[in-house]
């Protein structure tokens, strides 16, 4: 983090080498708030837009009218005339052909939006921190694993390039060489009509060189491929937060970077925002994992809890004999009892049966009606044959 490196190297243009340093300014420790980074940069980016609208008269340019009710058709205006399949059709709704849009836009809409001006310098001093920490420089996509570090100051004679092939050596002796090269090989054709209103390529964004004096830098690295330019003094969440999202590459220049004092300091530093108070942090140590194991606060807590009793699953008596033995210890005695008592019973029926079919009694009812069916069977069968010799019976 910045606030571990209180002095910054500021490196030569030419050689990348370490000429002096410099303090490191009191805005690179504001809070970091993506959040009102992302509200402003949505708001701020919409005070470019021009206004548009459809035409007042598309969709009535032609003549219509309803036929009104009793024709069986629907009411909508229809096109006047014969002779041609556009006559008849209907008109003017927006579900008609060559009707008008619903709710047509009108250039009178709400297109820009004000913003607090405290917010606009929170989102900046945000962004501004954002830019020193390697993190999240590296998490938006740039490439600058050659650098010696972040944030990257450069000598003020850097100010005295007049030339593109001396600033693409400049890019390349720092080590940002491979964040430029990135961006070359991201150049392709815009989707859409915007390729014919003069912004026919899209291609990733680089670093951003932000100075105080220009004596020809930016003419130099304006042609660059994703460079861009900024002062020190018109610094936006635009620039530092593209998309709204933080860790902006940027490269400073000595005096731009000696400059952020005077823009965001605090007290008799402060001379150009003057009344205005850099947003510090609520916590001064934002490691919660440290502060919560440090033995200061260790010390104050209560002591660990042992283990709470745990939920059983609540069991059904009438189907769990453990959890009804239990409940009724007596349940398991009862049980007993009543096997016992359905064996005894059981062992007495077998009883009964043997000793019943050991004795020698009259025949079972079965038998008896049996007998007796076949006895008349045999008398209805003898008077059949008795009849038939009187003579035929007829029915």
């Amino acid at each position: 983090m910045p606030l571990a490196r209180p002095l910054i190297n500021v490196y030569s243009h030419t050689d990348g080498k370490v000429v002096s340093q410099t303090k490191l300014p009191v805005v690179m420790l504001s809070p970091i708030r993506p959040d009102i980074v992302h509200f402003v940069h949505t708001n701020m980016a919409k005070n470019k837009r021009q206004p548009y609208a459809v035409s007042s008269r598309a969709g009535h340019q032609t003549s219509a009218i309803s036929w009104g009710t009793g024709r069986a058709v629907a009411r909508i205006p229809r096109v006047a005339g014969g002779g041609t399949s556009r006559s008849g059709q209907g008109a003017f709704g927006n579900m008609c052909r060559k009707g008008r849009m619903f709710a047509p836009t009108k250039v009178w809409r709400k297109w820009h939006r004000k913003i607090n001006v405290n917010q606009k310098r929170y989102a900046v001093a945000s962004a501004l921190a954002a830019s020193a920490v390697t993190a999240l420089v590296m998490a938006r996509g740039h490439r600058i694993s050659k650098l010696n570090e972040i944030p990257l100051v450069l000598d003020d004679k850097v100010n005295s390039i007049k030339k593109t092939k001396e600033a693409l050596k400049c890019l390349e002796s720092i080590g940002a060489s491979s964040d430029v090269d990135k961006v070359k090989i991201t150049k392709n054709i815009r989707a859409g009509k915007g390729k014919m209103r003069n912004r026919r390529y899209v291609l990733r964004k680089g670093p951003l060189v932000v100075y105080d004096e220009s004596d020809g830098l930016d003419k130099a690295f304006r042609n660059v491929p994703g460079v861009e330019l900024a002062r020190v003094d018109s610094l936006s969440v635009l620039n530092l937060a593209p998309g709204g999202h933080l860790g902006r590459f940027c490269i400073w220049t000595q005096s731009a970077f000696n400059k952020l004092d005077k823009l965001f300091g605090t007290g008799k530093q402060a001379q150009l925002k003057k009344g205005y108070t850099l947003p510090k942090p609520i916590m001064t140590n934002a490691d919660l994992h440290r502060i919560i194991n440090s033995d200061e606060v260790q010390s104050r807590l209560r002591a660990k809890r042992s283990a709470s009793a745990r939920l059983r699953l609540k069991r059904n008596p009438l189907k769990n004999k453990a959890f009804m033995s239990k409940l009724n210890p007596f349940a398991n005695t009862q049980r007993a009892r009543a096997v016992k008592t359905i064996n005894d019973n059981k062992e007495k029926r077998l009883a009964r049966r043997e000793a019943l079919r050991g004795k020698e009694v009259g025949p079972t009812r079965p038998e008896a009606e049996r007998k007796l069916r076949s006895a008349r069977k045999a008398a209805s069968r003898k008077f059949y044959q008795v009849m038939n010799e009187e003579g035929k019976i007829q029915f």
